[in-house]
């Protein structure tokens, strides 16, 4: 399985592996690429956010501070736009990967489509998806393990932040 290395291997120390079933642990690896791009993203959001703060023209250049105390400073507006966009992109996921529920057993509700691999929702613009197996394998195995220390980042960067309300990049150059 992709994002297995040495020296672990395949770590799974709660063994939720050992109790599911494929369709299970295809759940359990489109919970884990999706939160390892958001957590990706996160990160990139909170170095930049707080490295181009109130020097933007987004907002008139008003919104300050450490990251998470930045997004309530957004205008009333625009954080309805980043909800619908959010909720767009997963309706497009949902569709795209899911079973609809209509058509689902009873028993197990969110059963992933048989042909659909975690993740691979079909968007690649700049064409980057290997068509080589194993090729595909390498870079899902380096998206995971990107996404992996993104989560830990990410959760660092927000305890860090909960405590002291300083910035990420203020604690760096301190």
């Amino acid at each position: 399985m992709p994002g297995a290395l040495p020296p672990m291997g395949f770590w799974d120390p709660l063994g939720f592996a050992e109790k599911a079933d494929e369709a299970g642990l295809k759940k359990y690896r489109e919970a884990e690429v999706t939160h390892g791009r958001v957590a990706m993203l996160a990160v990139i959001g909170f170095l930049v956010g707080e490295k181009v703060e109130g020097s933007t023209f987004l907002f008139d250049s008003q919104i300050t501070g450490s990251a998470i105390d930045q997004f309530p400073q957004v205008p009333v507006g625009w954080d309805l736009l980043i909800v619908a966009f959010i909720g767009t992109a997963e309706f497009y996921r949902s569709k795209t990967g899911w079973v609809d529920p209509a058509d689902a057993k009873y028993d197990q509700p969110g059963m992933l489509k048989d042909d659909y691999y975690p993740g691979d929702i079909g968007f690649d613009p700049l064409g980057l998806k290997p068509t080589d197996p194993e090729e595909f394998n390498i870079m899902q195995t380096k998206e995971l393990q990107n996404g992996r220390l993104a989560m830990l980042a990410a959760a660092g960067f927000l305890a860090q932040e909960a405590v002291d309300h300083q910035g990420i990049i203020e604690h760096l150059t301190n």
